[in-house]
């Protein structure tokens, strides 16, 4: 039986989720959020699941996926009374595995500094759409970058500070990803999976999505089956020597423990690569101590080698830039 603090901390996550992350991004999200830490019925109904498998994010898909999205947090509830089987085994076979590929907008700048050609290592790549950023487009606003293709997205990014933007995307020679559970583009129950990750309500994103996957599908990017410990290594060994090899992540560490976390970054700083990490701050907090506040909340902190540049939106909309 859950502890009255086991309760509390997960009605608190619950809160946070619906302040911090959903509010002004998804209102309905927000709202049923903010139902669940009101809940004890369906705060009873977390509690059966591994702390691993409570996320906000997970429970909201699952029911997405299985019943559409609940008007309220009362219809939520019912459903989950109804039928909580289903959901529970949704949960537990299911990982958050967001492909956000407009993230690519927020890491092109910092991608377009370095010595070319690059060589591409996502780490929890998911189906690996955040591998293919010269495929796609980008409007800065006072720079448009056209994609590849027509049919390709373009992706919007609201820029500030003092951010080189890039006119052009750089060559990129070879590109893999690592993940425990590679999602298949060719399985359209595994796509229905990652187009019920994208929240209600955020049309754009969901355009943006299909389109890389349309684009992924035509040429689809290498991800292999392995964890970050214990297989980023052998995986590096096989890139190209004659290009600049970038080893980055997005949205991707708070799903490792942290003394996985504090394993990895020890482990990235003695690696013959440039380390790019798109995170939560929270990720590493005692890096996030050098940057400045942060401008709005649920902003991710991206650090090249450890190095804190910019706050960026947690969808690549936005990139706040401080760095030198």
């Amino acid at each position: 039986m859950a502890s009255s603090g086991e309760r509390q901390r997960l009605a608190g996550w619950y809160t946070t989720f619906a302040t911090d992350e959903a509010r002004g991004r998804s209102e309905i999200y927000e709202r049923l959020a903010l139902g669940v830490a009101a809940s004890p019925e369906l705060l009873d109904f977390l509690l059966t699941l591994p702390t691993t498998r409570r996320q906000p994010n997970l429970f909201l898909a699952a029911v997405r996926h299985l019943h559409g999205v609940p008007e309220n947090a009362g219809r939520l509830a019912e459903i989950v009374r109804h039928d909580p089987g289903r959901i529970r085994a949704l949960m537990l076979s299911r990982t958050t595995q967001t492909n956000e590929p407009a993230r690519c907008a927020a890491l092109l700048p910092l991608l377009a500094q370095l010595p070319r050609p690059l060589a591409l290592l996502e780490v929890g790549a998911s189906a690996g759409l955040c591998l293919l950023p010269d495929r796609y487009g980008y409007d800065y606003g006072a720079v448009r970058i056209e994609p590849a293709t027509a049919q390709a997205p373009v992706f919007r990014c609201r820029t500030s500070g003092a951010v080189s933007l890039p006119e052009a995307v750089p060559r990129i020679v070879w590109r893999r990803g690592l993940d425990l559970n590679p999602i298949d583009l060719r399985s359209d129950e595994e796509v229905a999976w990652l187009e019920t990750l994208v929240w209600p309500g955020q049309e754009e994103r969901a355009h943006g999505l299909r389109a890389a996957i349309d684009v992924a599908r035509r040429e689809p990017p290498s991800v292999v089956k392995g964890d970050l410990l214990g297989d980023l290594e052998r995986l590096m060994a096989t890139a190209p020597s004659d290009a600049t090899l970038v080893v980055f992540h997005t949205a991707v560490l708070p799903y490792v423990a942290p003394e996985g976390r504090l394993e990895f970054a020890q482990m990235m700083r003695n690696l013959p690569a440039v380390w790019i990490s798109n995170e939560a701050p929270g990720v590493f907090p005692s890096l996030a101590e050098a940057a400045p506040p942060a401008p709005a909340a649920g902003l991710f902190l991206l650090m090249r080698d450890g190095a804190p540049l910019a706050w960026t939106g947690p969808h690549g909309q936005s990139i706040d830039w401080f760095g030198q």
